[in-house]
């Protein structure tokens, strides 16, 4: 079982908007600690976004709310007068400051929260929350994910740990951050070393991930440190902070709604690694790659498409790159007819690797995301029915 870092502790329950799993999540420390926040772009972003990236701001916060099955978006006024009252009512319970609560919510879109039913869960808030588990938590958070997703690490040199959760199978598409995740750690560092750090790592990890294409309203990531574990090699910390959220990137892609396969796309000899995860994000986002994936199909073509339609970046010459599945070169190495065919069984697997070379210069970006299954669209045609 996986503790929370020192310093943080947990009250996951059941208030009634799931039928019959938990959908209350609170993490908390005991006083106000460093923190930051990465939240989603969206023009349609829920109140409780709005409402997060407002307590953030000064980089302190004590606890992280979580309300699953339920987005609250999209629901004027009202639903942010309602987000403002769990900060304040959770708040109360804890001893600590509205303004240093992060409220996050995930589910369906454009329907209130039943407020009746929150306010009584909140008033079965212990003042001193208990739990230390994190998988707990992780599962509280769930809505269409088949599996808790929880990563940890420690970090080198230390007594400090790193330990993420994360939620999210469907409508992933980063901008700025995805999903809900939340990372607890003991580590003792500044608010602005502890948001310099996140913002890097989240470039790397969360927002190189892709299951649909569609970035949430309601996408937040946030990070808390106790301090409880004292101070920490920046380098150490950073490269445990990559290893938990990256960890739970990996989780995610492979738990995409319907998927059988984790894609990994990796370009390199590019330009510059804003041109080598563009064309990654092309390829692992491609219906017609998703869908060759998923039916074990070798066929490198629908790879050339998609880095074909980056048009804007006109360094590419079709006839410098190189296509790789795995190990094996498909293009511009072309293979006969039975070679492609024993391809078929790698492309079955449960990780895919897409290798490509541009060839216009050095940088490399990697990306994730999951074949397109018809168990995808059964599923999202019938989400609110």
């Amino acid at each position: 079982m996986t503790d929370l870092p020192r310093g943080f502790t947990h009250h996951v329950a059941n208030i009634g908007i799931k039928d019959d799993t938990d959908d209350f999540v609170v993490v908390t420390a005991d006083r106000r600690v460093p923190c930051a926040g990465l939240f989603t772009r969206s023009r349609f972003a829920g109140p409780s976004v709005l409402l997060s990236r407002e307590h953030v701001a000064d980089g302190m916060a004590q606890a992280v709310v979580v309300i699953s099955k339920n987005s609250n978006v999209a629901t004027g006024d009202r639903g942010m007068d309602d987000a403002r009252e769990v900060a304040a009512s959770v708040a109360a319970r804890l001893g600590a400051e509205s303004a240093d609560i992060v409220v996050t919510s995930t589910g369906v879109i454009g329907r209130l929260y039943p407020m009746d039913r929150v306010r009584t869960g909140i008033a079965a808030l212990p003042a001193s929350p208990s739990g230390r588990d994190a998988l707990a938590p992780a599962t509280g958070m769930m809505t269409t994910d088949t599996v808790a997703k929880v990563a940890e690490a420690d970090v080198a040199g230390s007594a400090a740990r790193i330990v993420g959760m994360a939620k999210g199978v469907g409508m992933i598409e980063p901008d700025m951050a995805t999903h809900i995740s939340l990372v607890f750690t003991d580590a003792e560092l500044s608010s602005a070393e502890l948001d310099a750090a996140f913002r890097r790592v989240v470039d790397r990890t969360f927002n190189c991930v892709s299951i649909d294409t569609d970035t949430s309203t309601s996408d937040s990531s946030v990070i808390l440190a106790s301090g409880d574990a004292g101070g920490v090699d920046a380098d150490a910390f950073d490269d445990a902070l990559l290893a938990v959220c990256l960890d739970l990137t990996k989780q995610i892609a492979r738990d995409g709604e319907g998927a059988n396969s984790l894609i990994e796309v990796t370009v390199d000899a590019a330009r510059d690694r804003g041109q080598a995860k563009r064309v990654a994000k092309t390829i692992v986002n491609s219906p017609l790659v998703k869908t060759a994936v998923h039916g074990g199909d070798p066929n490198w073509g629908r790879v050339a498409m998609a880095i074909g339609k980056c048009s804007d970046d006109t360094d590419i010459d079709q006839d410098a790159v190189i296509i790789r599945f795995g190990d094996t070169e498909v293009y511009p190495n072309l293979l006969d007819d039975d070679d492609l065919a024993a391809l078929s069984g790698y492309m079955r697997g449960d990780h895919v690797v897409i290798h490509v070379s541009l060839s216009t210069g050095q940088a490399d970006a990697t990306v994730y995301g999951c074949d397109l299954s018809d168990t995808y669209v059964r599923f999202n045609a019938d989400y609110t029915t």
